[in-house]
């Protein structure tokens, strides 16, 4: 461990927080493309999962034809996962502490959502004034609230979970996601304890 992790630790071992329960990450399929990148996601896994009890990550996809070999590879981690891929007949996965989703933006989510309740609705199954935010919830495909949300390389808003993370606390860092390293992460533990959060008030 180098002096700053080490110190960065210290400070964290400091903090009356408790960290997040659920942190959720935003790379690209192109960061995904570097050599080592996977060996990265794998160990930034295990730092969050030593903190949190739920991982999320986003994969925004550049080209359709990469989704199998994403999906294969990201079923190696050392963890129970469960994989999300955009596609007509998005699903709720089953309750893995890793989530991965695949080019599923957080629009398509919400609009796939309203579809099956506007179906309920039609079919009788379901009256327009029972529509909540909690039935909106049940048909997302990752409902849980992230904490923390981590945007490696740029301070540029995805749509990933926009419903989700409409409360959550956003780290951006400037970091690559080739370079990024257990510090990095451990500066945004830091930075989600010294803040006050407020949930939309």
């Amino acid at each position: 461990m180098g002096l700053y992790e080490w110190y960065l630790k210290t400070r964290l071992g400091r903090h009356e927080c408790d960290g997040p329960d659920h942190v959720a990450l935003i790379i690209t399929e192109r960061d995904l493309l570097e050599q080592g990148a996977y060996d990265t996601l794998a160990t930034f896994v295990e730092w969050a999962l030593d903190s949190a009890e739920r991982v999320t990550v986003y994969v925004s996809v550049l080209d359709e034809d990469a989704i199998p070999t994403l999906r294969r590879e990201l079923r190696h981690l050392d963890t129970p996962v469960d994989v999300a891929v955009r596609g007509p007949d998005d699903r709720q996965p089953a309750d893995a502490p890793v989530q991965i989703g695949i080019g599923l933006g957080g629009k398509h989510e919400f609009t796939s959502a309203v579809k099956t309740l506007a179906t309920a609705v039609d079919d009788g199954e379901l009256a327009a004034d029972e529509i909540d935010d909690d039935r909106v919830e049940d048909h997302l495909v990752f409902p849980s609230e992230p904490d923390l949300v981590i945007k490696t390389g740029a301070e540029r808003l995805s749509d990933f979970m926009i419903w989700q993370s409409v409360y959550s606390e956003l780290y951006f860092t400037d970091v690559n996601w080739r370079d990024f390293r257990k510090r990095d992460f451990l500066r945004a533990l830091l930075e989600f304890c010294n803040r006050s959060r407020r949930f939309g008030r």
